[in-house]
């Protein structure tokens, strides 16, 4: 722990390096990012690749949490299409099952949202999960997929009730990691029925309308559950672009429709499945326990579906919802008369069936893995496999996944459209492939690494199910000011790129890589067993010896082969400068670390093309 001095050098030396960086990426000329299109992959077509292990790694990139060198091999033996179809059937890493764990084993231990964090860094940077036998997971596109699928379908522990409660939205997060390759239909009336739902868009145990005691339906979770998860405020093509009357886009719905959505989503409550209306306990009486809750974070209801009272539910009245042609209501209105889960049903179809949900769902999915600005004919083709797959299936997210990466547009967008093509890294993002790619392990199992002081959140202003609002980090359509506004494109991620996590975000990646090293004793907090410790001995050897070596791999497994002439030739020549009597046997490992640091905050490496 008295490292202190070796570190402040380690500092210096590297903030030297990033400015060096900087200052001639704001100068040179040539940036190559366009290699030669040319021929890439013959004449067998997109399914047959990759044809390089950048291809691969890029490909990872999108898929996943970020590419292994293990991973990239995998991927060139056996093709992408061939990848896909294993990761389609492999057994989900779930998070519920890790909380039950903790509480057995450490029965002293206080469980809440960081504990839910370990094992959600766990699955997604891969390594082994101890409350399942040290099993590694493998499901490493469902995982990414559902964190995507986390960010249009939000729930938050920023709601005071949820945020003392892990299993609430663990069980959520299990959800979406379960529905990830399942059919829409089915996610959205599952989202719908969940009660970390209901509590965070206050669903659970709205009432009926009672104007004698000024009770009115709750409207949130009716307005987001349109606005935000299925259909979006304006009418569109299929492409994704707005339908206009007079020049301004035409709404999807109104507030009466919005009033209908509330009143079809009365009376639903906490699920106490088993009460069989034993009125011994007042929360099983079926007249009572609407007012009832669960008492300890792992009691069932937290986990189980919300289920109806009808006696709180409106049936006596008409309800308008979307109006549209072709499928649904007759003009968008559902009659009254019938129970909380045949009216759901039919609200949820109704939704479900309106052509807004293709080209909507299809945008927001494509702009989280893989760029923030697709085409239009990108959207149209992802939207049209949503709305029939092939075999006549609307809302098959599996074939959505898949159409998503294997569009041409996802392969070859970078060389293609290349001043729109991309996306900003989302700082959590930058992290976990940070992990995975140098095989960083804790030395218990457990992991805390993102559970520092101040918390992650407040530190790169990202961390899973911590969105400040049901908007997420950020907001799809956003944009800073000029040129991407001026040329009508969007940045979404950059909205969380304040002016303080600008240095705060550098300032974490830099404790994680000159503290947290396998052995590593040099900081607080690196020898602590629940800390990630990244295995930068493995590249140690390459770096002393060769440093255009260690950059040309790195090139690979971070940035898909896309690095610049210039900025290798910089990195080089700052790795060259890290000479042996400055660091005697720590040269190596002293040189990965610089390369490993310049390399995730270059604004190269930022952008994902």
């Amino acid at each position: 722990m008295n490292g202190l001095p070796c570190f402040r050098r380690r500092l210096a030396a590297a903030l030297t390096g990033i400015v060096a960086l900087l200052a001639l990426s704001s100068t040179h000329a040539q940036l190559s990012h366009r290699p030669d299109i040319g021929f890439h992959d013959a004449f067998d077509g997109i399914a047959s690749g990759p044809k390089t292990d950048a291809d691969a790694a890029r490909f990872l990139a999108q898929a996943t949490f970020g590419p292994t060198s293990t991973d990239i091999s995998h991927l060139r033996s056996v093709g992408y299409q061939a990848w896909l179809n294993e990761q389609f059937t492999e057994p989900a890493a779930t998070e519920t099952q890790y909380l039950d764990w903790v509480a057995i084993t450490f029965p002293e231990e206080y469980l809440a949202d960081h504990t839910r964090l370990q094992i959600w860094t766990s699955n997604s940077a891969g390594t082994p999960d101890p409350s399942r036998g040290g099993a590694i997971p493998t499901d490493a596109l469902r995982e990414r997929v559902a964190f995507a699928l986390s960010q249009i379908f939000v729930v938050s522990n920023s709601n005071g009730t949820l945020d003392y409660q892990p299993w609430a939205l663990a069980s959520f997060y299990d959800l979406l990691v379960a529905d990830a390759f399942g059919n829409y239909r089915n996610l959205l009336e599952d989202v719908t029925k969940h009660p970390a739902m209901g509590i965070f868009l206050s669903s659970i145990q709205n009432q009926k309308a009672d104007p004698n005691e000024n009770i009115h339906p709750d409207e949130n979770y009716a307005r987001e559950v349109n606005q935000l998860f299925s259909v979006g405020l304006y009418q569109l093509n299929l492409d994704g672009t707005q339908k206009l009357s007079g020049g301004q886009p035409i709404p999807t719905y109104d507030q009466n429709a919005v009033r209908g959505f509330a009143a079809v989503f009365t009376g639903w409550d906490w699920n106490n499945t088993g009460c069989d209306n034993d009125t011994s306990y007042p929360c099983c009486d079926e007249d009572t326990y609407f007012y009832c809750g669960p008492y300890n974070q792992d009691d069932p209801p937290w986990q189980l579906p919300m289920q109806p009272v009808e006696a709180y539910h409106d049936n006596t009245s008409d309800k308008q919802l979307l109006n549209y042609n072709g499928v649904g209501l007759s003009g968008g209105v559902l009659l009254h008369g019938a129970d909380a889960q045949m009216e759901m049903t039919a609200a949820l179809d109704n939704i479900f069936y309106h052509p807004n949900i293709g080209p909507f769902i299809a945008t927001r999915l494509i702009q989280r893995l893989v760029t923030s600005n697709p085409t239009p004919a990108y959207v149209q083709r992802v939207a049209t496999v949503f709305n029939n797959n092939g075999s006549g299936v609307r809302g098959d997210l599996r074939a959505v996944v898949q159409a998503i990466l294997l569009d041409a547009e996802a392969r070859y967008g970078q060389w293609q459209l290349p001043d729109t093509f991309g996306k900003l890294r989302e700082p959590l993002l930058k992290i976990t492939q940070m992990w995975r790619a140098m095989a960083a392990r804790s030395t218990s199992g457990r992991v805390d690494s993102l559970n520092p002081y101040p918390p992650i959140i407040e530190q790169i202003g990202q961390a899973p199910l911590q969105s400040p609002t049901v908007f997420n980090f950020y907001k799809p359509d956003f944009y800073p000011p000029g040129e991407v506004h001026s040329r009508g494109l969007v940045a979404p991620e950059f909205q969380i790129l304040s002016d303080t996590f600008v240095v705060s975000t550098p300032n974490y990646l830099f404790d994680e890589i000159f503290c947290n090293y396998t052995g590593s004793e040099d900081c607080y907090y690196s020898d602590d067993p629940t800390t990630m410790q990244m295995f930068q001995d493995r590249d140690a050897p390459l770096a002393a010896s060769n440093p255009g070596g260690l950059i040309d791999s790195y090139n690979t497994l971070f940035m898909s082969g896309q690095m610049s002439p210039f900025m290798r030739s910089v990195l080089v020549t700052r790795l060259t400068a890290l000479t042996a009597a400055d660091y005697g046997s720590d040269l190596g490992r002293t040189r990965v670390q610089h390369a490993l640091y310049l390399i995730l905050n270059s604004p190269e490496y930022s952008i994902q093309k």
